[in-house]
């Protein structure tokens, strides 16, 4: 299998591959080189997708609200 590299550096992983290493939309890979030799894995995560990106955005809220008042929004007519 093939691809061609963009004038951005990106390639598209040939479905194939992403079937077999199991890449879903959004997955990280790492590029390791050896020997003048590229290979792609899939990266070592902590923890699953959803707790990445629930780690990622914790605390990025720019609005001091108790839990009480939050929840009063939702409950809101």
């Amino acid at each position: 299998m093939s691809g061609k590299l963009t004038s951005k550096g990106q390639v598209t992983i040939p479905i194939a591959v992403r079937e077999e290493l199991g890449l879903q939309p959004g997955d990280e890979v790492d590029f390791i080189v050896e020997d003048g030799a590229a290979k792609i894995v899939r990266a070592a995560s902590h923890g699953q997708r959803g707790q990445r990106i629930v780690a990622r955005l914790r605390g990025r809220g720019d609005m001091p609200m108790t839990t009480d008042e939050i929840m009063a929004l939702t409950r809101a007519d």
